[in-house]
């Protein structure tokens, strides 16, 4: 069974909680690094842990979810082998796994219901890189010399 990392802030505590068990119901383990309650909280503080442990290879893809998943998308990706992208349809969900290669599903709570988070990670986590003339782009992501 795949792990996935996920994280949430307190905006989007109640969609995280309900998106872990569709995944468990998927056959996904899920590594949860908070928050674990609706209480308010700083984003980075779940981000940077998840972030961390993807690089450590815990897991290979993960999702971020706050308010407008700006913040945790932009937290996310400070780190250089994070490809992190807001997704609030199926369409981007594919084409950002398709054209990015892109590694952290965030999305925005306060946007998007339950039933198209779900679709958004359907797509995600069934989407394959394309590789090829895309592969050349993502090799250009990474700021040079850093």
């Amino acid at each position: 069974m795949p792990t996935i990392g996920i994280a949430a802030d307190h905006a989007g505590f109640e969609l995280k909680e309900k998106l872990k068990i569709y995944l468990a119901e998927k056959n996904f383990v899920v590594k949860d690094f908070g928050t674990h309650s609706l209480a308010s909280m700083d984003y980075p503080d779940a981000v940077h842990p998840l972030c961390k442990a993807l690089g450590e290879t815990a897991f290979e893809q993960a999702i971020l979810i706050c308010g407008s998943a700006q913040g945790v998308a932009i937290t996310a990706n400070k780190y250089p082998f994070v490809r992190a992208a807001v997704c609030w349809n199926v369409e981007i969900a594919t084409l950002t796994r398709q054209h990015n290669n892109a590694n952290i599903l965030c999305l925005p709570a306060r946007f998007i219901n339950y039933e198209t988070a779900k679709q958004c990670v359907n797509a995600f986590f069934n989407t394959a890189f394309e590789g090829g003339r895309h592969q050349n782009r993502v090799n250009k992501i990474a700021i040079p010399n850093c």
